[in-house]
């Protein structure tokens, strides 16, 4: 492979990888920077789409937990990957929906270390649930089979085609969400009352639905992120924590609140881990953190976020 090839391939990789961050971040960033809530629970909503995708998708072997020892040692609808992208982002949305109302509601207007502790004790023990019921192992989440193979593409020769699906479902979605945020009514509200809330329910709107409508979205798209996301990493209770470090950097490089800030953090953070992963493996991660420090050094608002919203 010449080296050409190898730049375009780990090019390719890194917006890969930055697409699940994206999906991820976006949903955070619209939650801290409309509701103003810190949310570390945000990795278990990723954990719940990834679990609920399996289980639509494929019918699964269970050796070990408390569900193999309850005698489900085959679980699963087996419905296919389509049913699983349109059904978990719902599932995940009403578990945001809930997640709003009587877990983060209560705690708007408590000081962030209350919200951090509160989300990150809801986090583990989230993770702690799929743990008993599943075990410590891991599940292989296969690709969809009409995504499984190679496709061909210039310079590079060939490039798996689930991948470039993930690029493509990933636009879209963000595409969906900015739609969503900045050309509608509902958007229009949820803007004005991230500027001035006092303002916005003295003219008679109630920002409550709305607010939990954003709650709800973001919950969403770490669901999506969840099923377009399994196929590519061993399915296990700890794939929830492992995703939202890198997702909060996300929104740190990019800047609270906003959506675009989140693709270009994503995309950002996406190069990084490839680039090193290439070159420097055991920079890898580390690289992330530095990246993130000399953007906050150089910009603390982030690289497209507001002063007004910065952290």
């Amino acid at each position: 492979m010449s080296v050409l090839a190898e730049v375009v391939t780990v090019l390719l990789n890194g917006l890969q990888q930055g697409a699940i961050y994206v999906l991820v971040a976006i949903g955070l960033s619209i939650i801290l920077g409309t509701l103003k809530f810190v949310n570390f629970a945000h990795g278990a909503l990723y954990l719940i789409g990834t679990y609920a995708g399996l289980l639509i998708t494929l019918e699964i072997n269970v050796t070990d937990g408390k569900l193999a020892d309850w005698g489900y040692a085959t679980i699963g609808l087996g419905w296919g990957f389509l049913a699983a992208l349109i059904i978990v982002p719902i599932i995940v949305f009403g578990v945001g929906l809930l997640m709003e109302r009587f877990v983060a509601r209560p705690f708007y207007d408590r000081p962030d270390t209350d919200q951090i502790l509160l989300t990150f004790g809801l986090a583990i023990v989230i993770q702690e649930v799929f743990k008993i019921l599943f075990g410590g192992q891991s599940y292989n989440f296969a690709r969809p089979g009409w995504a499984s193979g190679q496709v061909g593409l210039p310079i590079i020769g060939t490039f798996p085609e689930w991948r470039l699906y993930i690029i493509g479902i990933t636009a879209a979605v963000v595409v969906l969400v900015y739609g969503l945020i900045e050309y509608t009514d509902f958007g229009l509200v949820v803007r004005a009352g991230t500027r001035d809330a006092e303002m916005v329910e003295l003219l008679g709107i109630k920002l409550s639905r709305p607010y939990l409508m954003v709650f709800g979205v973001g919950a969403a798209l770490a669901g999506v992120a969840g099923v377009v996301g399994g196929p590519l990493y061993a399915v296990n209770p700890n794939i929830g924590t492992e995703v939202l470090v890198p997702s909060f950097l996300v929104v740190v490089i990019g800047g609270v609140g906003s959506i675009a800030g989140a693709v270009l953090g994503g995309i950002l953070i996406g190069e990084t881990l490839a680039v090193l992963v290439a070159v420097a493996p055991q920079w890898s991660q580390v690289g992330i953190y530095v990246l993130a420090a000399v953007v906050l050094l150089a910009r603390p608002q982030g690289l497209l976020g507001s002063e007004e919203v910065a952290p």
